[in-house]
């Protein structure tokens, strides 16, 4: 940090990318594509997020994959739908760009090695199983969206056996190296170097010259801290101090030159508690999973607010409450601690969560009639993967209420029982007499609710160790829209700094769905790729 005109650079490159995940191994490959010399650090072993998702990439307008399945989409389509659910997070021209450059953005991460299948899936679910892999993947046919936009699935998930993130993040990666992208993990950015205004290289803390045996202790605990650490807090926790030490230990100051640009790609900051409740005070965030690595901790998005960056949307947070599979669970109602009807229950999960989030005490139930619950159970093993399977049947055991009438249910659930009972009316009333849904559910996914026994199903916050609700945040650096380039606070940019993926503020920084996040992180890092390259042209 700071100016400085006298230096000595361990190492330099045309562009520097800080975190190499999703977005930073697409902005990495997009510079490189301009011919640039590129460098790319990680704080530990690369693929962020990104490699732990479920790989799905949310795009449409016509790609090669929607084609083969016999989907219709256009791009007018497309932009329609997510200018309801995108809002203000970006300008319409530039969610326009995005909705028009999506087939291409599957054309060009097929070529780079990222694979995909025309495998539709014929119920609505939170994830398809590994027979399908396109799917709608929001809230496209939901109540109110179908007015706005004809459904069509843009759910691209990546092909490969369980959680298909991996299959997105090492296809790049492998096609970025084959390309002369140089990835130096064990690699901790510590702050930015500023000479006369425009950021011209990163403090760093390397393990690189640590011996053999420390660097495959380190790729291990990495990994544990990973994926069981998102699950495991505490596990996590005691991973990260046995890190810290062999950093703390072995770790020497680097200063790495960035000719030309630097792009940070560190992802949020959900693994931070104390940003989050610094930025989102009165979310109820310790009730859910952080769904990242440790390295969302919002360091990228610091490093650049101390050297002047502008931030937004820092109080975003999504929140996933799924409630399928099995899809037949769409047909139930979801309602809060006094027995109101929350939501219509197709809608996509962060929806839901979004509005347990405001409810009462964070608290929910899922209403069923023994018809329904019947239905669900036959659909869970057919429609599941391992850990929905899990998620589906500790639902139907864990928190369980049930009750021969609605009123009977509800006293035992601590719902006033008349409340629950008008809500039921009022659903039941609207099917009998084909009227529209009270919350706007379309009419073929409606279930009366007749049949006693019945049961509710709790899906509250609270209910974390039974029922694991994933959170992340949204927000982050204020960026140029037509470059990527950091903004200042008076709306200026900060020469040669770049963001992309979660560390910025972009397309799904209002509202979340399945897919949107990596195919912003494509979008995004193509764009902070490619301009962090400009000034090396100019000076050439």
């Amino acid at each position: 940090m700071g100016d400085a005109t006298m230096r000595t650079w361990d190492t330099s490159a045309d562009v520097v990318v800080v975190g190499y995940g999703g977005a930073g191994v697409v902005a990495a490959l997009a510079a490189r594509e301009t011919g640039a010399e590129v460098l790319a650090i990680d704080r530990y072993i690369g693929g962020g997020a990104t490699a732990l998702s479920g790989g799905i990439v949310y795009a449409g307008g016509g790609t090669w994959v929607q084609r083969a399945a016999g989907i219709e989409d256009d791009v007018d389509n497309m932009l329609a739908y997510l200018r309801a659910e995108v809002g203000d997070a970006v300008s319409e021209q530039t969610l326009r760009r995005f909705c028009e450059g999506s087939a291409a953005m599957i054309d060009w991460m097929t070529g780079h090695g990222v694979p995909f299948d025309p495998s539709l899936c014929p119920y609505k679910t939170s994830y398809p199983t590994d027979d399908h892999y396109l799917y709608y993947s929001g809230s496209e046919n939901s109540g109110g969206f179908r007015e706005l936009a004809r459904p069509s699935q843009r759910g691209h998930r990546a092909h490969g056996r369980g959680v298909s993130g991996k299959k997105i993040f090492q296809p790049l990666a492998a096609s970025a190296a084959k390309r002369g992208v140089k990835a130096q993990t064990a690699t901790r950015a510590t702050g930015l170097i500023v000479e006369n205004g425009r950021v011209v290289g990163v403090h760093a803390t390397t393990l690189a010259d640590a011996p053999a045996k420390v660097l495959r202790r380190f790729t291990l605990l990495s990994k544990i801290s990973a994926k069981p650490g998102v699950y495991h807090p505490g596990l996590r926790k005691a991973v990260q101090a046995q890190l810290d030490r062999l950093e703390r230990r072995y770790g020497r100051p680097i200063s790495i030159q960035a000719r030309s640009g630097v792009v940070v790609t560190t992802g949020g900051f959900i693994a931070n508690g104390a940003m989050v409740n610094k930025h989102a005070p009165t979310y109820p965030w310790a009730e859910g999973l952080p769904l990242g690595t440790a390295g969302d901790d919002g360091s990228g998005i610091t490093m650049a607010q101390e050297i002047g960056a502008a931030v937004g949307k820092m109080d975003a947070m999504s929140t996933w409450r799924f409630i399928a599979p099995p899809s037949a669970f769409f047909g139930s109602i979801a309602v809060d601690a006094n027995g109101q009807r929350m939501i219509d229950e197709s809608r996509y999960g962060a929806a839901l969560g979004a509005a347990i989030a405001t409810s009462p005490g964070n608290r929910a139930w899922l209403l069923l009639d023994a018809e329904l619950e019947a239905e669900a159970r036959r659909q869970i093993g057919p429609q599941s993967v391992w850990f929905q399977r899990m998620q589906a049947e500790r639902l139907l055991r864990v928190g369980r209420v049930t009750g021969n009438t609605i009123e009977e249910v509800a006293a035992r659930a601590g719902i006033e029982p008349a409340a629950l009972r008008k809500t039921v009316d009022a659903h039941n009333r609207a099917i009998a007499g084909n009227l529209p849904d009270p919350m706007g559910k379309p009419a073929d996914i409606r279930r009366s609710l007749l049949a006693g026994p019945f049961a509710l199903l709790d899906i509250s916050f609270k209910a974390r160790l039974s029922y694991p609700m994933p959170m992340l945040t949204l927000g982050g650096l204020l960026v140029d829209e037509d470059t990527g380039a950091v903004r200042t606070e008076d709306g200026g940019t900060i020469p040669g700094l770049f963001a992309a993926g979660r560390a910025a503020v972009g397309v799904c920084s209002n509202s979340y769905v399945s897919g949107l996040s990596i195919a912003d992180c494509v979008f995004s890092g193509r764009r902070a790729g490619a301009h962090a390259v400009e000034p090396v042209a100019q000076l050439s």
